[in-house]
């Protein structure tokens, strides 16, 4: 399911009253909303999961078309740890 799938699919979900511009403001302020909370704390939707910041350290990898090693720099991701409910849907 891509962005727009999942305007239409909110859009039918709201009802027929909705319109799609309004159901894509809904999603994109979810999408801000989790987002912005992220950088701060862990975001939990209970029953979903758990959106939260994890630290990668610097490490060394490999280039696979010289097989050079190289330093990869130490960052941040964002990962996501599924609800229960979400996991029994699944």
């Amino acid at each position: 399911m891509n962005k727009g799938q999942l305007v239409e699919a909110v859009q039918k979900n709201l009802g027929g009253d909705t319109s799609k511009s309004a159901a894509e403001a809904a999603v994109n302020a979810v999408i801000d909303a989790i987002s912005a909370g992220v950088k701060k704390e862990p975001v939990q939707i209970i029953g979903f999961g758990t959106f939260s910041v994890v630290k990668r350290g610097a490490r060394t990898g490999i280039n696979p078309q010289t097989r050079e090693k190289i330093q990869i720099k130490a960052s941040k991701s964002v990962k996501f740890k599924p609800g229960a409910k979400l996991k029994a849907s699944v």
